[in-house]
């Protein structure tokens, strides 16, 4: 059976525009930031849909650098429609991955609408919590540095409580192998005492919203 023939739509690309082919689209935003495309089954689908808004028609995808694109095809993210209005938008989220706990850990911070990577940082040895406490603290140093107010989201209450607090309350042994990161705790945490911020830290709602888009998608 002939596969049907499809028509990609690039809003935003190295080159945008209507392509009929995977081929051609895949030039057009493979590591490019914040690309935003979509598939049509019909030319006259894919020119009406060009001429329009993407958040009219697809959920953002946005590729890492060196990352294949995704498959149009693919599920959405879970982002219940009757819940969009109770998020704040323009925001940054934030989480934190571990292998193991201890483990090796990162977090990373990342545009919530977009979802495009703002800072990204690993540690040979440490655990969620304390990945997901300096995640904030990077944001608030990120947005005091540029003058905004702009709001995170985490789905971590320890991290909200410890931010709070001006304390990472971790129990990680501290030797050779996490050193440098209790050091970066220590910066953090003399940041956090020695500034003042109005950003608001929110709580993701996971089980209304899905995953928070930082989520590094281990489950």
């Amino acid at each position: 059976m002939a596969k049907k023939k499809k028509y990609y739509v690039v809003w935003q690309g190295v080159t945008p525009g209507i392509y009929d082919s995977w081929a051609e689209c895949q030039l057009q935003i493979k590591g490019y930031p914040a690309a935003r495309y979509k598939s049509f089954k019909t030319m006259e689908e894919a020119t009406g849909a060009y001429s329009g808004n993407a958040s009219d028609h697809m959920d953002t995808r946005v590729l890492a650098k060196g990352q294949a694109p995704a498959s149009t095809s693919a599920k959405p993210d879970a982002t219940p429609g009757r819940y969009e209005n109770d998020i704040v938008w323009d925001s940054i989220s934030v989480d934190a991955a571990c292998s193991g706990n201890p483990g090796v850990m990162e977090y990373q911070g990342v545009d919530t609408k977009s979802k495009f990577q703002f800072f990204h940082q690993k540690f040979e040895l440490g655990t969620n919590n304390i990945g997901e406490f300096l995640a904030i603290v990077h944001a608030l140093a990120k947005f005091k540095k540029e003058g905004k107010n702009t709001a995170i989201y985490t789905d971590s209450r320890n991290a909200i409580i410890w931010v709070k607090n001006k304390r990472c309350k971790t129990t990680l042994v501290r030797n050779a192998r996490t050193e440098k990161l209790h050091q970066v705790i220590h910066r953090a945490e003399a940041w956090l005492k020695a500034n003042a911020f109005d950003n608001p830290i929110l709580k993701w709602e996971t089980k209304k919203w899905g995953e928070i888009p930082a989520d590094f998608g281990r489950k």
